[in-house]
C-alpha cells in the first residue's frame, strides 16, 4: 500500500530530520511511528501527503511515486487528523465534515447521509451534534469529528499526528479505545504517529521505533517488548511504563490461560488480530484494556481460542493466591 524506498529529508546541510530509510506499510495496517522528540516520526508522516517534500528517495502508494498523483486528489484521498484539532470555528460540524465531499462534488442527499453514518459512527446523535459549532463541544468530541472529517470521503488511507495527546487522561483513553473499534469496523490503512509507547502497542499492529531519523526496530508490539533490538529500544519501552509487573512476570505466558483451561474456543467473527500463545501475559492484558475478549493463535498461526478480561482475572488471583507468581 505503501512503500518508502531509501527517503531521506534534509532540512539543511547539516540538519536531516529522515536519513535513509526504507519500509512497507500493508493495506488495511495500522501502523505507528514513536520516538523521542526530534526523531522524524512527523517529518516520515507528512511526506507521505506531500506536506513536507522529500529530498531524495521514493514513496509509492499503490506502486505508484506520490510524485505522479495530482497533489489535491492525492491529499482528498488521504484522511488526517492533527493534535490541533483545527475544526473551522465558523463552520457548523456537518459543514465541516463535509469539507472533503463538497471538494469531490458529491450530491447533497449523499453528503448528509454520510455526515448521518459518520457521526452515529463516533456515538455523537447526529440530529444533536450536526448543526453545532465547534465551540459547543468538548475536546474530545471535537477530535471525534476530526476523525469522521478526515474519514468523510472515505479515503483509504488515514494519517494520524498525535491525535489524543492534547486530551485529558480519561478522553484520551476512550478515544483510544473508539479508534481501536472503529479500524476494525472500518479497515483502513491508518499511519498513527505517537510519543507514547502504551499507546502504540494498544493499538499498533506494527510499531516503527525511530532515533536520529533511522529506524531503530520496526516490529509487531509482541516482539518489542520481548525482543527489544538494542538498549535504546529497551529503555524507550521502559520509559513508557511497561516494564513488566511484579505479578505479570515474564514467566507467565498465554499459554499458560490455556493450559488452566481459562479460555472460550474460537469462532469465526471473534477478530482477527490475534496474540500468540508464546507471548507474554502484559501484552494479553494491554490489548483487554481496550477489547472485551481477544483471539489467540497457536505457533502455527492458527486461531485457536477467545478470552477476555475474567480469564485473565481469574488466573491472576490463582497467582497471587500462591504467593504472586514463579519461584
Amino acid at each position: 500500500m505503501i512503500r518508502f524506498e531509501n527517503v531521506t529529508k534534509n532540512y539543511t546541510t547539516d540538519k536531516t530530520a529522515v536519513n535513509q530509510i526504507s519500509l512497507n506499510i500493508k493495506d488495511g495496517e495500522f501502523f505507528v511511528f514513536i520516538g523521542p522528540s526530534g526523531c522524524g516520526k512527523t517529518t516520515t508522516l507528512k511526506m507521505i501527503n506531500r506536506l513536507i517534500p522529500l529530498t531524495t528517495g521514493t514513496i509509492y502508494i499503490n506502486e505508484k511515486r506520490i510524485s505522479d498523483y495530482d497533489i489535491h486528489e492525492l491529499r482528498w484521498d488521504i484522511g488526517y487528523v492533527l493534535q490541533q484539532i483545527a475544526l473551522f470555528p465558523h463552520m457548523t460540524i456537518e459543514e465541516n465534515i463535509a469539507i472533503v465531499p463538497e471538494l469531490k462534488k458529491w450530491d447533497k442527499d449523499k453528503i448528509h447521509a454520510r455526515v448521518t453514518e459518520l457521526l452515529e459512527m463516533v456515538g455523537l446523535d447526529p440530529e444533536i451534534y450536526r448543526h453545532r459549532k465547534p465551540k459547543e463541544l468538548s475536546g474530545g468530541e471535537q477530535q471525534r469529528v476530526g476523525v469522521v472529517r478526515a474519514l468523510a470521503a472515505d479515503p483509504s488511507i488515514i494519517l494520524m499526528d498525535e491525535p489524543f495527546s492534547a486530551l485529558d487522561p480519561i478522553s484520551r483513553q476512550k478515544l483510544q479505545q473508539d479508534i481501536h473499534a472503529l479500524q476494525k469496523k472500518i479497515k483502513k490503512t491508518i499511519v498513527f504517529v505517537t510519543h507514547d509507547m502504551q499507546e502504540a502497542v494498544a493499538l499498533g499492529d506494527r510499531i516503527c521505533l525511530m532515533q536520529d531519523g533511522q529506524i531503530v526496530q520496526c516490529d509487531t508490539p509482541e516482539n518489542i517488548l520481548q525482543h527489544p533490538a538494542n538498549e535504546f529500544v529497551r529503555n524507550f519501552v521502559e520509559s513508557g511504563n511497561l516494564q513488566t509487573n511484579p505479578v505479570l512476570t515474564s514467566n507467565h505466558t498465554v499459554q499458560e490461560l490455556l493450559d488452566a483451561e481459562l479460555y472460550l474456543p474460537y469462532r469465526e467473527g471473534d477478530g482477527e488480530t490475534a496474540v500468540s500463545v508464546q507471548s507474554p501475559l502484559e501484552l494479553l492484558v494491554k490489548r483487554l484494556a481496550y477489547e472485551h475478549t481477544v483471539p489467540i493463535e497457536n505457533q502455527q498461526g492458527e486461531m485457536i481460542a477467545i478470552v477476555s478480561g475474567q480469564h485473565v482475572m481469574r488466573f491472576l488471583a490463582a497467582q497471587l493466591e500462591e504467593g504472586g507468581g514463579h519461584s
